[in-house]
């Protein structure tokens, strides 16, 4: 069974920086693509970052060039640094881990973490 576990969320101020970083279990996390998803309240979720297995980013235009996803396999952790933040990026953001090693929609995940809430304010 595959568990994540994200952390780093927080209330920041408009245009701050903040990491946030999930936890993977098991021993195959380096075989998969794991993603950043988010959702804010009345909205879908969305991704905001995805890595391949083999470490190749993608990101929405929405966040490119603010956003950035690596991963660690050696400690089954993959991050999200995002900076510039906007009240926009308010949200709960989620990590996921993909069926495969590659992946940029939700229906190509199969587990997720709790979610972490990013607060943005003025």
């Amino acid at each position: 069974q595959v568990q994540l576990v994200e952390s780093g969320g927080g209330l920041v101020q408009a245009g701050d920086s903040l990491r946030l970083s999930c936890a993977a279990s098991g021993r195959t996390f380096s075989n998969y693509a794991m993603g950043w998803f988010r959702q804010a309240p009345g909205k879908q979720r969305e991704l905001v970052a995805s890595i391949s297995s083999g470490g190749i980013p993608y990101y929405p235009d929405s966040v490119k060039g603010r956003f950035t996803i690596s991963r660690d396999n050696a400690k089954n952790t993959v991050y999200l640094q995002m900076i510039s933040l906007k009240l926009e990026d308010t949200a709960i953001y989620y990590c996921a881990r993909s069926y495969s090693d590659y992946g940029r929609y939700a229906y190509e995940f199969g587990y997720w973490g709790q979610g972490t809430q990013v607060t943005v304010s003025s």
